[in-house]
C-alpha cells in the first residue's frame, strides 16, 4: 500500500470533524478552495452544518482569493485575471483581477476588470465595487521607509531611471461604480507615516502596505488591513485622512478585521513577527478602537495547536459564537465565548497550489443562518450531492 505523500491529509479526518448541535449556531457555509477545483477553474462550495454540500458554484476563471453570498443569493468572487502590468506584482498568488458576481446557476451577471486588484473586494450599494490594488510608489520615496528585511530585494534604484528593475509596492484602494467608473481613490503612500507604519521587521522589502482586507463602513469610512506593517485602520473618505488605527504593539500580520454591532473590532491575528513575543502562534481578538485594548481572545491550549502564517479570518456569528476559518491548513471552526469549539470542518479538497504541492487552504468562510434572504425558494437538499457527501461530509 502506497503512503499519501500529503502529511496534512494523512494525519488529520477532513470533511466534518465535529458538531454539538445544541451549542452551534445553525446555517450554512460558504466557502473557495484556494487552489479551486484541481482543474485550473474557481468552485465555491456551501455546506450545511453536517458538513454535506448543498450547492456550488463553478466560476469561468482560474482560482482567485475567496468569494462571499449577497443578500440576493448571488456570488460575488475574486478570481485571478493575467496579469498585464509589464513590472510583474509581488504575491502574485494573491493577485486577482476579475471582480465578478455570478447567479445561482454560476452565470456572471457583473464583472469588473483591474488586474492590479488583489486579495480583496466588497460590492456595494451602489451597485459598484471598492477593492484593493497595487501601484509602484516613487523610488524616492521607497529609500525612506523603514524596517522590513534590509537586503532583501526591491530596493529602491534610481540608476536605472524609469527602467530600474527593482520597486516597492503599495496599496491603492479604489472604487468604481455599476458601469465600472472610478469614482472614488486612495494612495497608501500619500497617507501613510514614515516614522511610524514602518515595514514589520523580516518581511521583505519590496511591498510597504500589503492590503488584505477592505470593508466599507457607515458614514462613509473604510475600514482596511495592512499586513506588512502590522496595522488595521480606518479611512474617511471624504478627507482621504486615517481616523483610527491600532498597530504592531497589538497584532502581527493580521487578517480580516470586521466591525461588531457592538462597536468593537474582530481581527484574526496571524501572529507571525510578534513584537514583544517569540512564540508564533495565531489567534482570534475582539479590540475596543476606544482603547485598542483586547476584550476578548480566542487562542488554542497548548498554543502551537491553532496557526496560520497566511490568509484566514473569523466572524462573529448572531448566537455570540465565532466562526474561524485557520486558513493554511484549510480548517474552519466555531467557538463559543469561553472558547470551546462546537463545530469543525476541514476542507477535504487539496488542488495543486503554485508549487505544484497539493494543498487544502482556504482564504475565508462565512455562514449565513436558515432565514437568509438569499435561500428563498432554492433547493438545499443535500441528496442531490449524494456521492460527494458519502466521500467528504
Amino acid at each position: 500500500m502506497s503512503v499519501d505523500q500529503q502529511t496534512w491529509r494523512r494525519l488529520v479526518r477532513t470533511g466534518l470533524t465535529g458538531l454539538d448541535p445544541h451549542q452551534a449556531c445553525p446555517g450554512y457555509i460558504c466557502y473557495s478552495p484556494y487552489n479551486g477545483d484541481g482543474n485550473g477553474r474557481g468552485l465555491t462550495f456551501l455546506l450545511d452544518m453536517e458538513g454535506k454540500e448543498v450547492h456550488r458554484w463553478h466560476l469561468p476563471t482560474p482560482p482567485g482569493s475567496w468569494g462571499y453570498l449577497l443578500p440576493s443569493g448571488n456570488l460575488f468572487y475574486m478570481a485571478k485575471a493575467e496579469q498585464t502590468n509589464e513590472r510583474q506584482m509581488p504575491a502574485s498568488n494573491f493577485v486577482g483581477g476579475w471582480l465578478l458576481e455570478v447567479d445561482w446557476d454560476s452565470n456572471v451577471v457583473w464583472q469588473h476588470l483591474n488586474p492590479a486588484q488583489h486579495h480583496d473586494a466588497r460590492r456595494i450599494e451602489s451597485g459598484g465595487a471598492i477593492f484593493l490594488t497595487l501601484e509602484t510608489i516613487p523610488p524616492e520615496l521607497a529609500d525612506r521607509v523603514q524596517g522590513g528585511q534590509p537586503g532583501s530585494g526591491m530596493e529602491a534604484d534610481h540608476e536605472g531611471g524609469e527602467e530600474a528593475t527593482t520597486h516597492m509596492w503599495a496599496d491603492h484602494l479604489i472604487e468604481v461604480d455599476a458601469d465600472g467608473n472610478q469614482v472614488w481613490d486612495w494612495h497608501a503612500y500619500e497617507h501613510l507615516n514614515l516614522e511610524t507604519d514602518i515595514i514589520t521587521p523580516g518581511e521583505p522589502r519590496h511591498e510597504w502596505s500589503h492590503g488584505n482586507t477592505i470593508v466599507p463602513l457607515e458614514r462613509d469610512r473604510v475600514l482596511v488591513s495592512f499586513r506588512n506593517i502590522s496595522t488595521v485602520m480606518i479611512i474617511d473618505k471624504a478627507s482621504c485622512n486615517i481616523t483610527w488605527k491600532v498597530g504592531w504593539d497589538v497584532i502581527s500580520r493580521q487578517h480580516d478585521p470586521s466591525l461588531l454591532p457592538n462597536g468593537n473590532i474582530l481581527i484574526f491575528d496571524n501572529g507571525e513577527r510578534r513584537k514583544d513575543d517569540v512564540r508564533i502562534f495565531s489567534r482570534v481578538i475582539e479590540l475596543d478602537p476606544n482603547t485598542n485594548q483586547i476584550v476578548w481572545e480566542y487562542r488554542d491550549n497548548p498554543y502551537f495547536n491553532f496557526y496560520s502564517s497566511r490568509i484566514s479570518g473569523a466572524r462573529r456569528l448572531p448566537n455570540g459564537n465565532t466562526l474561524i476559518c485557520e486558513g493554511a491548513p484549510g480548517r474552519i471552526f466555531e467557538v463559543t465565548a469561553v472558547g470551546d469549539i462546537v463545530w469543525e470542518y476541514i476542507n477535504p479538497f487539496f488542488a495543486p497550489d503554485r508549487s505544484g504541492a497539493q494543498a487544502n487552504a482556504t482564504f475565508r468562510a462565512h455562514r449565513y443562518g436558515p432565514d437568509f434572504t438569499g435561500f428563498a425558494g432554492r433547493d438545499l437538499d443535500p441528496s442531490k450531492y449524494g456521492n460527494l457527501n458519502r466521500l467528504y461530509s
